[in-house]
């Protein structure tokens, strides 16, 4: 390959991987991208996983053998039958060498070659190729996993310029999956609230837009809990904001175990003292004996005085949900009938019988005063 060519793969490899929106998506494009540049048949891409011991397949892409899925499960591998990953690599770039790439065979080893290692060359044996590069990835100063390209057998084997191709090409794959990180934890910054490690209101929004759209379309049962934790500002007032902050940590904590048993649930904290659990999927009721664990185990915390909950579902009897919006101002107004009657349980919109209070207080245009209990909402989505 000319040098021209070899600057465009290097340049396409790039922009495919900045394009990604996933990992996922960042790993196939490397793999991909390194595999035409390098003219292969085949290329994997394998994290090591110092915790476990071994090296684990992220993605496979070309010509997959039979047992070589594209995003593969628990394709893994213990790093004892790959020494060069810990002792030939961690060796050499200990000392400060470069990480180069090195070439195999289903002869043996070729150009570059850190040490004969069957497990590669029965693997290619195996799967009928002819030759592979390996090229170790370094991400943030150490060794990351590696870039695999094979070529079918009876096709040119791989020689000492394609090592040192893949060399550079691993170095733009360590770049990419580094803006996929700064990326992904963005992400996770701008969806996680700072305190409690939860969802945030951003992303229970974001969520229940979609889930309202699929109970449009596919009748999918959705159900929202609003939670206030109560006696959060004496803490703060008696005993200071950082005994406050640990309530609310707590509470957290509690809320992700509760919302656990419900799969798929989102625990979110809303922001101040309002949480929410957003479920999809199971049945109302299911979501309703959730919400009365969470009230109990709340009045069981050292801390605060539990917490007011009210639960809204697509199951009960609350009329039409056409929009996020609707669903947020039940589980609210509900929440609100929990507070003002200080319920150690929660209220469910739509099960006090035909003209259900909870259901009246959401469904009131903004502004309209009602007798007996009312409620500003706060702009709920």
């Amino acid at each position: 390959m000319g040098e021209d060519r070899r600057l465009v793969a290097v340049v396409a490899l790039a922009q495919g991987m900045a394009a990604a929106h996933t990992p996922r998506e960042s790993w196939r494009a490397a793999a991909l991208g390194a595999c035409r540049a390098l003219a292969g048949s085949f290329a994997a891409l394998s994290v090591w996983e110092r915790d476990l011991g071994r090296l684990r397949v992220l993605v496979n892409v070309g010509d997959r053998a039979a047992d070589e899925d594209e995003f593969p499960e628990a394709e893994a591998y213990p790093v004892h039958q790959f020494p060069e990953i810990t002792e030939f690599l961690h060796e050499r770039w200990a000392s400060g060498g470069e990480p180069n790439a090195w070439v195999e065979t289903a002869h043996g080893p070729a150009a570059g070659r850190p040490g004969y290692c069957h497990q590669r060359v029965a693997a290619l044996r195996r799967r009928g190729r002819g030759s592979c590069v390996v090229a170790p990835i370094v991400l943030h100063g150490r060794a990351w996993g590696e870039l695999y390209v094979a070529r079918s057998a009876g096709t040119p084997v791989f020689d000492r310029a394609d090592a040192d191709f893949a060399t550079v090409l691993a170095a733009v794959v360590a770049a990419g999956l580094a803006q996929t990180e700064r990326l992904e934890e963005a992400r996770r910054l701008a969806f996680t609230d700072a305190l409690t490690g939860l969802a945030n209101r951003r992303a229970v929004d974001v969520r229940l837009e979609e889930a309202v759209e699929r109970h449009r379309a596919e009748g999918v049962v959705v159900s929202l809990v609003v939670c206030d934790l109560n006696g959060l500002k004496r803490v703060n007032d008696t005993r200071g904001h950082a005994v406050g902050d640990r309530l609310l940590e707590r509470f957290g904590s509690v809320l992700s175990l509760c919302g656990a048993m419900l799969p798929g649930a989102l625990a979110a904290r809303l922001g101040g003292d309002e949480f929410c659990l957003l479920a999809v999927g199971p049945s109302a009721d299911d979501v309703v004996k959730v919400a009365d664990d969470l009230c109990r185990r709340a009045g069981e915390l050292e801390l605060g005085e539990g917490v007011a909950c009210g639960v809204a579902s697509t199951e009960d009897p609350i009329g039409p949900v056409r929009s996020a919006r609707r669903l947020f101002r039940l589980a609210d107004a509900a929440q609100y009938r929990a507070k003002a009657v200080r319920a150690a349980r929660p209220v469910v919109a739509g099960r006090q019988g035909p003209d259900d209070p909870v259901v009246r207080l959401a469904d009131e245009p903004p502004g309209e005063r009602a007798t007996g209990e009312r409620r500003r909402f706060r702009g709920r989505p």
